[in-house]
């Protein structure tokens, strides 16, 4: 027989829709499935994480998204409601609030000498930062406009 008439048989099999899923296992036995021991024993503990974390230390970048030093600081300073140095900050403030005024007191004084006039003003009942900020314009437009008259 002629290698080009020889004929092949081809068996093709057919299963049917409610049948293929009896003969076919269609169910990924083999593909990342791991028991609930295996998944217990692939978590870090506290004391292994914090093992990683030294050890990495200087891996980690310091600053960046959720692997940065910054983001654990962030994260764990929100988890425990930690504020550093908010009891200094809000001294240094009051200090500088403070020190604001007398300037401002001091300019008072330097503005009614120059003009011989009382500005009227008081700035002991002041805490608002901008009411401040408002008087200090407008004694230095008092101030210029005293020096552009002599």
């Amino acid at each position: 027989m002629n290698k080009l008439t020889e004929k092949i048989d081809l068996i093709k099999k057919v299963y049917s829709k409610t049948g293929y899923p009896i003969i076919i296992d269609t169910n990924f036995n083999e593909l990342g499935n791991i028991s609930v021991n295996e998944q217990l024993e692939a978590e870090v503990s506290v004391e292994e994480f914090f093992q990683l974390y030294t050890k990495l230390f200087y891996e980690i970048p310091s600053y960046g998204g959720v692997r940065s030093h910054e983001y654990l600081i962030t994260t764990s300073a929100e988890y425990i409601d930690f504020e550093p140095n908010n009891d200094i900050i809000e001294a240094l403030q009051k200090e500088i609030s403070q020190l604001r005024k007398e300037l401002l007191q001091s300019q008072i004084d330097k503005a009614e000498a120059l003009t011989g006039e009382s500005l009227g003003l008081n700035i002991d009942n002041i805490d608002n930062e901008d009411a401040l900020s408002e008087i200090q314009s407008q004694i230095d437009q008092s101030v210029v406009n005293s020096q552009t008259n002599n």
